[in-house]
């Protein structure tokens, strides 16, 4: 009599098989996390310079009189959605206007989706010290609303 060899697979093959796919999947999770940190991080950081090269050229533009400045303002920004509304260039005879960003970039750190991306950045004023940001009358510098620390051990908050 002939014993007829079945083909396929065991259940002890198959289960060796998941057991090794579980171990990868599980050592690829952190790789995938860190990954996406690193990418909200690079964005963090060309947010900012976008929005503090905005801040500056806005400043500039007030220094060289280019915009109207109140008797004892300091010449910043009074927020941060002048930015992309744009200001009158008092210099031009056609009354062209400025504009210093197209968009305000959002904060990524700052899943709120219900706020405005101006909302989602902490803000500082000239007249507070560097060590304590507070809010004022004008915008001098931004920063992230994250409490989080970054990969260099920094809190977004400090960058």
């Amino acid at each position: 009599m002939k014993v007829k060899k079945s083909s396929g697979f065991t259940l002890i093959e198959l289960l060796v098989t998941l057991a090794i796919l579980a171990v990868l999947a599980i050592m690829c999770i952190p790789m995938t996390q860190l990954a996406f940190q690193r990418h909200q991080e690079r964005e963090l950081r060309l947010a900012l310079r976008e929005i503090r090269l905005a801040i500056d050229a806005y400043k500039r533009a007030s220094d060289e009189g280019k915009i109207i400045k109140e008797i004892g303002s300091t010449g910043y920004p009074r927020d941060l959605d002048v930015l992309v509304k744009g200001t009158v260039d008092q210099r031009s005879p056609q009354r062209t206007k400025l504009y210093f960003l197209r968009r305000i970039p959002r904060d990524p750190f700052n899943a709120n989706s219900a706020i405005s991306d101006s909302e989602t950045w902490k803000i500082r004023s000239y007249s507070s010290e560097a060590d304590d940001p507070q809010e004022g009358d004008d915008v001098y510098d931004i920063y992230s609303s994250s409490t989080k620390v970054g990969l260099n051990g920094i809190p977004y908050k400090k960058w």
